[in-house]
């Protein structure tokens, strides 16, 4: 039973970039399942925190640590660089043109650090994933410190947030996952950590599915009854990841192309459940619906942006011969 359940998930995990797209329309169309799925949401997020840390490779990002300025200007760029754009376009547009709830939501997604599955992603693109593993953790790792404080500023005056409770939950979810990992760690051994690499991608798959029905809860019902705010909706969630991948694109003209396109991927998409999972029931019904919509980027993209991915391969293939 155990090999047969280990072959499945390789299976899955040899079909990563379809999978992300197919479970978000599974979610929508399993929305009977979606409420019961929703108290699931935590755990799911616990689950990628763990595999990340778990997966991570000590040894590359030790080097990075060693010669550090690449590393540095990545990860100040993707705590700060997200949040900076947001308030940008909320100078221009004004807090109070917005829906409370929708500006939470976009104050969340710029102060959350980027999605989880970046490093994965990179992986199944074929490109050299050290730098975005270590600019995920380390910027994870300071999320508890930076994230509330960032929300904070985003959001202003207009949405009141406990800042406090938002740390330690932020520390709980963390820290937790942290602990976790390193025990699978000294129990499996790093070796045996990459020889389960196709069965930890589809495990990855399967979590990002029980995730996709669970965050689509309500999002049905909204799109029947308020097309054109979940129309808004979406759009400024297309738009931040179109603006976060552009500007790193533009910008770090310096970094390998694969690089900076795994930058500017986790610029535009970012873990914001984590920091819903630590808000809990004190998130609006609003802020939820921008973020169970705000994961259409998150799951699509991989999926379309893969014949990109392919181009920036075969581009950096010759330089790597020689």
């Amino acid at each position: 039973m155990l090999a047969a359940l280990a072959s499945a998930l390789a299976l899955l995990g040899r079909y990563g970039t379809q999978g992300f797209a197919l479970s978000i329309f599974l979610g929508l169309a399993l929305p009977q399942f979606s409420a019961a799925a929703r108290p699931l949401l935590p755990i799911t997020i616990f689950c990628f925190t763990t595999v990340v840390f778990m997966r991570a490779d000590l040894r590359v990002i030790g080097g990075l640590v060693r010669r550090p300025a690449k590393l540095v200007v990545t990860c100040l760029w993707l705590l700060f660089v997200p949040a900076l754009l947001i308030a940008a376009a909320l100078a221009v547009l004004g807090r109070e043109a917005l829906d409370p709830g929708l500006l939470l939501g976009i104050a969340i997604m710029g102060a959350a650090p980027p999605i989880m599955s970046s490093p994965a992603v990179a992986i199944l693109y074929g490109f050299e994933p050290s730098l975005i593993i270590a600019g995920v953790i380390v910027t994870t790792i300071v999320s508890p410190i930076i994230a509330p404080f960032l929300v904070d500023w985003l959001a202003g005056a207009a949405v009141p947030l406990d800042r406090l409770a938002l740390a330690l939950r932020l520390v709980m979810f963390i820290g937790g996952g942290m602990a976790v990992a390193f025990a699978i760690r000294r129990w499996l051994g790093a070796e045996r950590i990459r020889e389960l690499k196709p069965n930890l991608d589809g495990f990855g798959v399967l979590m990002y599915f029980v995730f996709a029905i669970a965050a689509m809860d309500g999002v049905t019902k909204a799109a029947m009854d308020r097309p054109g705010q979940v129309a808004l909706f979406l759009a400024v969630a297309f738009l931040v990841s179109a603006v976060g991948l552009a500007s790193a694109w533009l910008a770090l003209r310096r970094f390998p192309i694969s690089e900076r396109f795994m930058i500017g991927y986790g610029t535009g998409q970012r873990n914001m459940g984590l920091l819903v999972a630590a808000l809990g029931a004190g998130v609006p019904p609003t802020t939820y619906l921008y973020f169970a919509l705000a994961q259409f980027p998150i799951y699509l993209l991989p999926w379309l942006l893969r014949g990109v991915a392919a181009r920036i391969r075969r581009r950096e293939a010759p330089a790597d011969a020689s």
